[in-house]
């Protein structure tokens, strides 16, 4: 491979299917480095609920924005798209490839191709949707959502209240579905992409998560919760995992309902995962079964 051609492979699929090691497994046998795109585990006081990889996984091989945030900070999507673009050209002036691992579809996209332009809506819709949000909880807002604009209903973060406000807002400050103003921004790159995508049976998806939550309350998840629990409205903390226990703790619902709550919903957020990343056809896609040495021959070919 020439020198010129940079390339990064970004390894993308729902939650708990292996994208981790299989990151990993890449980046050892191109020596090279991590980039990760999961936009919960920016932070470092969530650990056992965003799935951190663990500490033998991390010394492996170099990882880059995992846990370099803090919940009381500011961080978006624009704001990763521009420090994600700063290492990677660090990365490549070592590096012919760099590797990038995440289930955050817009996170990925924006470091892919950009992030969309959006028009300007009058404040006063995001006023009384941030009302709405604030008196009636999530769901009016999400079931708005679904009549407005289907398809961003299936396929963003809907337990994200900034998400799902923003969509709105576009919706109803525009008269058309925010859907359609996404995926217009294509902006060139230095590098040359290749995703390979993860997924499996949807019951064997499913196995996986509800293993993982056992084991993420098993490694103390409710601790966990409960220091982060005076925080409980910062954005950061919006998320499966957290949201549900904060109900237990209020006693809301009982300790089972809140596991079996947390399970239900990772359940969903992979699903929305993978309705995002299916709407890509440049994704080489895998069962995360298939015998790594065949991803590699993938990868080698198509580089």
């Amino acid at each position: 491979m020439s020198s010129s051609k940079k390339t990064l492979i970004t390894i993308v699929g729902p939650t708990a299917i292996g994208k981790t090691s299989l990151s990993i497994l890449i980046a050892s046998y191109f020596n090279t480095e991590i980039i990760s795109c999961d936009s919960r585990q920016f932070y470092k006081e969530m650990t056992i609920g965003t799935a951190v990889p663990e500490k033998e996984e991390l010394a492996a091989v170099p990882h880059h924005f995992i846990q370099n945030r803090s919940i009381f900070e500011d961080y978006n999507v624009g704001a990763f798209e521009r420090d994600a673009l700063n290492v990677m050209d660090m990365l490549f002036e070592k590096h012919n490839i760099v590797v990038m691992v995440g289930g955050s579809g817009l996170y990925v996209k924006a470091v892919l191709e950009g992030l969309d332009d959006f028009p300007k809506i009058d404040p006063s819709v995001r006023l009384e949707l941030k009302n709405i949000y604030e008196n009636k909880g999530i769901i009016p807002l999400q079931q708005q959502l679904k009549k407005l604009d289907i398809e961003s209903y299936n396929s963003i973060s809907l337990d994200n209240p900034q998400r799902v406000i923003r969509a709105l807002e576009i919706c109803i400050g525009t008269n058309s579905p925010y859907s359609s103003f996404t995926g217009k921004a294509k902006k060139k790159r230095n590098f040359k992409s290749i995703c390979i995508g993860l997924n499996g049976e949807r019951e064997k998806i499913y196995e996986r998560i509800n293993s993982r939550v056992d084991l993420m309350i098993e490694n103390g998840l409710l601790a966990e919760a409960q220091n982060l629990y005076s925080n409980k409205d910062l954005n950061a903390l919006q998320t499966v995992g957290y949201k549900e226990l904060f109900s237990f703790f209020e006693e809301k619902t009982t300790k089972d309902e809140a596991i079996q709550e947390i399970k239900k919903n990772t359940r969903r957020f992979a699903k929305r995962q993978l309705t995002w990343f299916n709407k890509d056809p440049s994704i080489y896609w895998f069962d995360f079964e298939t015998d790594t040495s065949k991803i590699l021959k993938k990868v080698e070919d198509v580089i």
